[in-house]
Formats: C-alpha cells, sequence, structure tokens
C-alpha cells in the first residue's frame, strides 16, 4: 500500500480515509497495468476522494485533483473516467479541481482578490469540471414566485450520447458541493 501512498497527498496531518486509499490504488493500478494511460498518468495524484449517494440508488466517486494539474488530467479524462468505472461498477466517477474561495477584502484595505477566487467563479469553475467532456453552451436563472431559484444548464449536443445517462448525477453532485439546485438538458435544434 505505500507504493499507492504517493497517489493520493493530503494537507498536512491528515491521513486518508480508507476510500480514498481504495481510489489511490485504483490510480496506481492503473498506471502499472494500462500501457496507455502509464506515461500521463507518472506525475499526477489526487487530494481527495468522496463516494456520495445520488437520485435512487446510483452512487457518485468525486476525485478531487490538485487546481494545478487539472489540465493534465482533461487530456486523459474520457480514458482514465472509462477506466475508474470498470473498477467502482455501477458508480459514476466524476473529476473536480480543487478550487478555494477567498473572502471579500475589509473596507480600507489594498489587497485585492483575484476574480478566480470569488464564489461565484469557483462555483462555474466546479460546474464545468462536473459536466466536463460536455461543453455548456447556454446557462439560465428561473426565478419563481417563492423566492426559489433553479438554474438550466444547457450542454452541447454532440456529447449527448456519452453524458445523457449520467445528467441525474451531474445534478446530485453539483448540488452536494454547491448547494445549488441546476437542473441539465441539451437544447432542442430548431427547424427552419
Amino acid at each position: 500500500m505505500f507504493t499507492a501512498r504517493r497517489k493520493i497527498q493530503k494537507d498536512k496531518g491528515l491521513e486518508p480515509s480508507e476510500f480514498e486509499e481504495t481510489v489511490a490504488q485504483a490510480f496506481f493500478d492503473l498506471e502499472n497495468g494500462n500501457q496507455e494511460l502509464k506515461s500521463d498518468l507518472k506525475d499526477l495524484y489526487i487530494n481527495s476522494a468522496v463516494q456520495m449517494d445520488v437520485v435512487g440508488n446510483r452512487k457518485a466517486v468525486v476525485i478531487h485533483v490538485p487546481y494545478r494539474l487539472g489540465k493534465a488530467f482533461r487530456k486523459i479524462h474520457v480514458r482514465l473516467v472509462r477506466e475508474l468505472e470498470k473498477k467502482f461498477s455501477g458508480k459514476d466517477v466524476i473529476i473536480v479541481s480543487t478550487r478555494r474561495t477567498l473572502r471579500p477584502p475589509k473596507k480600507g484595505s489594498a489587497v485585492v482578490r483575484p476574480r478566480s477566487r470569488t464564489l461565484t467563479a469557483v462555483h462555474d469553475g466546479i460546474l464545468e469540471d462536473v459536466v466536463y467532456p460536455a461543453e455548456i453552451v447556454g446557462k439560465r436563472v428561473r426565478y419563481h414566485l417563492d423566492g426559489s431559484k433553479i438554474i438550466k444548464i444547457y450542454l452541447d449536443p454532440k456529447e449527448r450520447n456519452n453524458t445523457e445517462y449520467k445528467l441525474e448525477t451531474f445534478t446530485g453532485v453539483y448540488r452536494k458541493l454547491c448547494g445549488k439546485d441546476v437542473h441539465f438538458e441539451f437544447p432542442v435544434a430548431e427547424s427552419a
């Protein structure tokens, strides 16, 4: 297990949970067993992994990766998720970059907060990570009379075959991570 331990790096003083160690072991097995992923997975590691209950009896494995390694994970995302879903049969795998929000600066301070650290930017980044192979082509916010709101996200129809069965998982995971209700759909093509 010591060799798989380098595939997960937690904050100082924190020990990985049993589930996180099984995910790290799966990464290690893929690195050693899968020739096409071996070179790509060599320098990659994860921060944490969580198993979530989603709508019905479905489960999702949410893997948090460092923000700086996000681009490297996106290069191999489709193949990696396919292999991990084989290992965790019956569970949808979602890879999300770890992002951090900063609170707004106090009045009178000269410190300026980067736009990428605002709550809105972080939630938008998480949303893009959750639906990754598909692109977001539209976004609508619908306000109800009782004050509640629902966000409609329109996904690129080109990825419909790969992501349609995961739409409920996307909704459940995003609600758990950000606390917002979203509804995913594909735009209807208008015939002229």
